[in-house]
């Protein structure tokens, strides 16, 4: 018989691939695991969506929104099916900082906007502190102006993108440029 012969293979003879398998599978699941979890604390990051938003929450109502002008973007985490859905966002407040206002250009098809018109109810998160809020679309013409006019000059001496926009520029139409309007609640 030659040395192939399966009948004459001990297992100490044999390639181990049956660990050599198991062992890769191993390390791709730690790696996923290290990948997500990395993901699910971190993100949202540039322009890759998150899940939860940590930080300190901010149980009491919120009624003077202006320090949300200094921090370059903010960042919104809507309920989803499974785990919460979070993205980066311009918002701006007014200058009296009676109102938070979040924009979004060609916002239809954004899942984080779908997400927020089945339930309004989110988090905002600024320079590491969480907000409890409900979100609802503005459609009125005056309103969407008034937080146009907030943007611009707080994206005036901003190098978020979008900054450096003429105090002048007229808004984008509305189906073109969505605004929401960020309402504190208690959690």
């Amino acid at each position: 018989m030659s040395k192939t012969d399966p009948e004459l293979e001990t297992p100490e003879t044999r390639f181990p691939w049956r660990k050599l398998l198991l062992g890769v599978g191993g390390l791709a699941v730690l790696v996923g695991l290290a990948a997500f979890g990395r993901w699910f604390f971190t993100c949202p990051c540039d322009f890759t969506p998150g899940s939860v938003l940590w930080g300190e929450v901010v149980e009491e109502q919120v009624t003077d929104w202006r320090f949300a002008n200094d921090v370059e973007l903010c960042q919104i985490q809507v309920s989803a099916p499974v785990l919460p859905h979070a993205v980066n966002l311009n918002c701006m407040s007014t200058s009296e900082g009676d109102v938070l206002y979040f924009s979004c250009s060609n916002c239809e098809p954004k899942r984080w906007s779908t997400l927020v018109a089945r339930n309004p109810d989110a988090r905002v998160r600024l320079d590491g502190r969480v907000y409890p809020i409900s979100v609802v679309r503005v459609t009125d013409p005056a309103e969407a102006d008034r937080s146009w006019v907030a943007r611009l000059a707080k994206l005036e001496n901003s190098t978020v993108p979008g900054s450096g926009t003429p105090v002048s520029t007229p808004r984008p139409p509305d189906e073109q440029w969505w605004t929401f309007r960020g309402l504190s609640r208690a959690d």
